[in-house]
């Protein structure tokens, strides 16, 4: 909860402080933008909560409650219990995932053959990044849905790619 506190700054000050504040109170979790996965079945479908850029997940510029980005997104996912954030790679930008509430599996696939994998179990406050170009996929294993933190390194990222052992492989935005 954000609260109202006494200042002494200017105008300028007072601006460029909102400018730079997204509360919580002022976000919604957007199960629409990653709709088009569940195409491939509804344990794809969660949420995103956008605070500075809109990540990879689409054009969000017209939303005026997001920080606009200069160089590094940031959100939430809402991700339901069995839940799964299929095999994908971003090839221009590390990912880094900070587990915020629930347990998450994540796993790194092989770039040559995406059926070779590690995989960690992260809970609360644990994070992982993920290197540009390393093809990734996520899974909620607690029985309580799992919010995650997610950065991508740039203010705007390409849009991910599904290799051809991902189950999202084929399936377009459209």
């Amino acid at each position: 909860m954000t609260e109202t506190t006494t200042s002494t700054g200017t105008p300028e000050l007072e601006a460029l402080i909102d400018k730079c504040l997204a509360t919580s109170a002022t976000r919604t979790a957007d199960f629409d933008t990653l709709k088009f996965q569940t195409k491939a079945g509804e344990k794809f479908r969660r949420g995103q909560v956008r605070y500075i850029g809109s990540g990879a997940t689409g054009n969000h510029e017209g939303d005026q409650t997001i920080i606009p980005s200069d160089h590094f997104t940031f959100s939430n996912m809402i991700l339901p219990a069995g839940c799964v954030g299929p095999e994908h790679t971003h090839p221009d930008v590390e990912e880094a995932f900070f587990v915020l509430e629930g347990r998450v599996e994540f796993s790194v696939h092989d770039v040559e053959d995406g059926t070779k994998t590690a995989s960690r179990v992260l809970g609360k406050y644990d994070l992982l990044c993920v290197p540009a170009g390393v093809p990734r996929s996520l899974k909620t294993v607690s029985e309580e849905d799992a919010r995650i933190c997610v950065i991508i390194g740039t203010r705007k990222p390409a849009i991910p790619s599904y290799p051809v052992t991902s189950e999202m492989h084929g399936v377009t935005r459209d």
